[in-house]
């Protein structure tokens, strides 16, 4: 066991799949010279030289666009967007050309592509530097959509993302960058797709992802001390969600809530409350509630503890839960 921040995780991560795939490169603003602004890839540049790890224009359709066009040729590039509110302009590659073309191929073409996004709040970030935007890459066929939560999470699910032949977005809460956590270097402990639980528990299920994972295992540690026995499940994939712990979990408490910092208007906690109550009916005690991020664009840094899900929102919502 190593302990490491979550950003020397996946720098040590990186690392590993430079030096076991040779087609492999880093491409993105600033990944190269500067190390990336949150230093996820410092030092690559100087082990790996420049043509591996590229430092690229201001242009996330460029980025992408000549990804795609790499990865057709053999390649397998791992693209940074340097901030969540940068992707927008990356779109239409992403759900037009990378989400479509394997399929449209009928699957001889191949685009083993991963698209890091560091997402979400909490850092005191200016306007398009703090947003949650994991909804629209989750609704899209053909994209394949994975968070980390913690240290050990963040440098196996790199590696194991960047070894399959699919396209995956790679969601990062740069909140969480500097969270501390044991590392196991030998082996990875799950599948790239496999939600977690994170606490046992059986008075209700907590369901999160990337920065709120944190919220909810603290949520529940508040309730242990009321006499509440949570249990927290980690997605840990957006797309596709591994399902069957998430209705075991809900099976044995009977109660569910989830948690994400995104909007709560058709985000991904819609889709596990009704996948939920489609699944579990005559076990649920009461309605799957949720704790989300609020329906309007994400607000200045100074209203952020206002905006994002915290203990207190979360404990609410058990409490609610509880009284059906």
């Amino acid at each position: 066991m190593t302990t490491m921040t979550m950003v020397k995780a996946l720098n040590a991560g990186l690392r590993r799949v430079l030096e076991d795939q040779p087609k492999s490169l880093v491409m993105g603003e600033d990944v190269g010279r500067l190390g990336g602004v949150f230093r996820v890839t410092d030092g690559l540049q100087k082990d790996f030289g420049a043509d591996r790890i590229i430092d690229t224009p201001l242009a996330e359709s460029g980025i992408i666009g000549t990804a795609i066009g790499l990865a057709m040729r053999g390649y397998r590039p791992i693209c940074e967007i340097q901030f969540d509110g940068f992707v927008y302009p990356a779109f239409d590659q992403l759900v037009s050309q990378l989400a479509k073309i394997p399929n449209r191929s009928g699957g001889r073409v191949r685009l083993p592509v991963v698209v890091r996004i560091p997402y979400g709040g909490g850092i005191g970030a200016i306007e398009h530097h703090s947003e949650s935007p994991e909804a629209y890459f989750a609704h899209t066929a053909g994209l394949k959509v994975v968070t980390c939560s913690n240290p050990a999470d963040a440098y196996w699910m790199i590696q194991q993302a960047a070894a399959g032949d699919d396209p995956v977005i790679f969601f990062e809460p740069k909140r969480r960058y500097q969270a501390k956590g044991e590392v196991a270097t030998d082996a990875p402990e799950r599948d790239l797709f496999a939600s977690r639980v994170v606490r046992e528990g059986t008075t209700a299920t907590l369901i999160a992802y990337g920065p709120t994972v944190d919220v909810a295992a603290n949520a529940a540690a508040a309730a242990a001390e009321e006499g509440l026995d949570l249990e927290v499940v980690d997605l840990r994939a957006l797309s596709p969600i591994d399902w069957e712990p998430l209705f075991a979990s809900v099976r044995k408490t009977g109660r569910a809530v989830v948690v994400h910092e995104a909007p709560g208007n058709v985000g991904i906690g819609a889709e596990v409350a009704a996948r939920l109550t489609e699944e579990c009916f005559y076990s649920l005690e009461a309605p799957v509630a949720r704790v989300t991020g609020y329906d309007v664009p994400y607000p200045a840094s100074r209203l952020e503890d206002d905006y994002l899900p915290n203990l207190d929102r979360v404990l609410d919502a058990v409490d609610r839960s509880l009284e059906y």
